[in-house]
């Protein structure tokens, strides 16, 4: 997907202080909107029985061979049931922190391409709550392996949730799975920038993991699986467009504040002193050195002297003209 690791603005690199308060304000929103946006239980019945029928007509129901392969051998479907309870939570944040310290250069557009997604995910919850498999009736052959292994883990019967946690989750948000779409994320970023083979082979594997893990518990369809890839393909897509709109606001907002600071500028006086000057010799008004005060001194002592000088020129030019009368 090259649109989603496009290369940011040269010598533009992101700030962890920064960083960490936007991704916390997106993942609150997330987890806000698919506990607000809950859709009426009969209408998330009917859409996932919906799909159900559309996979048997089609013959990609492979939820119920998977399911029964999980809750007949608890050696598989109680680490299924950890990877579905933790996994999600723990390896998105390593794959983008090790995109931050490591590949910074194309940090942005994969915090983008995830962010987007996410919230692409959202509108998803919002216009198809859907029930999954584990709680359909017991009548279509799904067991909750999440509820059968309870016991095991810190989950109740509320899926991932922690025990008495389960009222503040939403359980019908199944469509699109974002469980895969946050694996393909990483495995696509593991493959593209792991520089290990055991690294680009875990971006293979964890998806496909997660795929079996989220259909096996009875948690998602296979079409919710497939959503979940085809929404990170139409954010991958919209990540370009994202990141030029976030610049452009980013510069209006930098512009209206220089216009802001300029303005405030403009009230103040120009002059540091507000008008009061100093003389020739002082530091500042009213305040003369012990240099300024004795050029002063030697310069009064100059103007008597020059004074006195000129009196006696005045002198001497008076008795020259009294000696010639008394010649006379």
């Amino acid at each position: 997907m090259p649109h989603a690791t496009a290369a940011p603005v040269p010598g533009h690199r992101p700030r962890w202080w920064t960083e960490l308060p936007l991704i916390a304000v997106v993942y609150a929103l997330y987890s806000a909107g698919r506990l607000v946006v809950r859709g009426d239980v009969s209408t998330a019945v009917d859409h996932g029985l919906a799909i159900l029928r559309l996979e048997q007509a089609l013959h990609i129901n492979a939820e119920h061979p998977l399911n029964r392969l999980l809750t007949d051998t608890p050696s598989l479907g109680i680490p299924a049931d950890f990877a579905y309870a933790s996994l999600h939570y723990l390896v998105t944040p390593a794959v983008l922190i090790w995109m931050f310290r490591r590949r910074s250069a194309t940090y942005r557009a994969a915090r983008t391409w995830l962010m987007t997604s996410t919230l692409l995910g959202m509108i998803g919850f919002t216009l198809m709550p859907t029930c999954p498999p584990r709680l359909l009736d017991a009548g279509y052959g799904f067991v909750d392996t999440m509820a059968q292994y309870s016991s095991y883990g810190w989950w109740g019967t509320g899926a991932s949730a922690p025990r008495g946690l389960s009222g503040m989750t939403n359980q019908y948000a199944a469509m699109p799975s974002l469980h895969v779409g946050w694996a393909v994320w990483c495995g696509i970023l593991l493959w593209r920038h792991g520089r290990h083979p055991l690294i680009r082979a875990a971006g293979i594997a964890y998806p496909l993991l997660t795929t079996f893990v989220v259909m096996g518990t009875a948690n998602h369809y296979f079409l919710d699986a497939v959503a979940g890839a085809a929404v990170m393909g139409v954010g991958a897509l919209l990540t370009r467009p994202v990141m030029r709109l976030a610049d452009r606001v980013k510069d209006r907002f930098r512009a209206a504040s220089a216009s802001v600071a300029a303005a405030s500028t403009a009230t103040k006086s120009p002059i540091v002193s507000a008008g009061c000057k100093t003389s020739a010799g002082e530091r500042i008004p009213g305040q003369r050195t012990t240099s300024a005060d004795s050029t002063d001194t030697a310069r009064s002592d100059d103007g008597r002297s020059d004074a006195a000088a000129i009196d006696a020129v005045r002198s001497d030019a008076a008795e020259s003209d009294d000696a010639p009368a008394a010649a006379r």
